[in-house]
């Protein structure tokens, strides 16, 4: 069990194999526990027989004098309607915001749209710190009075650094972790450990153009749509779970650093959802796809 509640708002997640009778059964253990549910989607994949719920619901004892035990008795009568249904399922409650970790190397402009959204209050999280392999943008982080962890990666130093950044994202009590534009790639046993948990930015429209310049790659094959993808981080580079992607059209006339800037629009907009989406809990995760109950 998460600790406990400070709200007596919390969703549910479930993934099945499809069958009759899931949302009711559903519906009537939280109806049973004394909820209400607010807000309600499912979907259920033809090709694979997969079923996928999202329910975002109110219980009033989870603010009441024991909300831990509000809890128990909430995951409890949720379990035996999983258990019998062989349902993967998680509960987020509504707890405090989500901690961010923000990871850059020199490309600023995801940097300012995330910090920008989050100062608005588009994005509901806190971003306690920002990780880099470069020095060059403390000057946002400080405008934005975030502290800013200036780590340099060489092929040497990979793996000493990159246990200096767990450490750091373990004292913080991370969350999620957002590679904005964060020109390294993380090991396997950095990714491993934030399974479904670091949300990258593509400058391209994966599966097309993976890898380094993918601009380039487009300017060359003459393409006449560029886009952007945010996807969870696998072992498989540029390979993981797409959770947004988007487009915008370009011309014979563009050259690689026209394409360079007409992306970038594109990039703090796919990235701004895929981590605003995670936050919210609207992600299902099966296999190398992803379910997104966006609003």
């Amino acid at each position: 069990m998460q600790s406990a509640p400070l709200t007596d708002r919390a969703t549910l997640l479930v993934k099945c194999e499809d069958r009759p009778g899931l949302v009711a059964s559903l519906a009537q253990a939280l109806y049973g526990q004394g909820a209400n549910i607010l807000h309600a989607d499912q979907h259920t994949d033809t090709d694979t027989g997969r079923f996928f719920q999202r329910i975002h619901f109110q219980d009033p004892e989870l603010a009441g004098p024991d909300p831990e035990a509000a809890c128990r008795r909430l995951e409890a009568t949720v379990r035996t309607v999983a258990n019998r249904d062989e349902m993967s399922w998680k509960i987020r409650y509504g707890q405090r915001a989500k901690r961010v970790a923000i990871f850059v190397s020199k490309t600023e402009h995801c940097l300012y749209d995330l910090l920008l959204r989050h100062r608005a209050g588009e994005i509901d999280c806190e971003i306690p710190l920002i990780v880099s392999n470069h020095d060059s943008l403390r000057p946002v982080a400080d405008q934005f009075g975030i502290p800013y962890h200036w780590i340099p990666v060489t092929t040497k130093t990979k793996a000493e650094s990159e246990a200096r950044q767990r450490a750091l994202l373990e004292d913080h009590k991370i969350d999620l972790a957002v590679l904005a534009r964060y020109m390294q790639i993380l090991s396997a046993e950095f990714i491993t450990a934030y399974t479904d948990r670091i949300i990258n930015i593509h400058h391209s429209f994966l599966p097309a153009f993976a890898g380094g310049r993918p601009y380039h790659q487009a300017a060359a094959r003459g393409v006449k749509l560029i886009g952007a993808t945010a996807h969870y981080a696998t072992t498989d580079l540029d390979e993981g779970p797409i959770i947004e992607q988007d487009v915008i059209r370009v011309s014979h006339r563009d050259q690689p650093k026209d394409l360079v800037a007409k992306g970038r629009d594109v990039e703090r907009t796919v990235l701004s959802r895929a981590v605003r989406w995670h936050l919210e809990d609207r992600i299902l995760v099966d296999q190398n796809k992803t379910v997104v109950f966006a609003a």
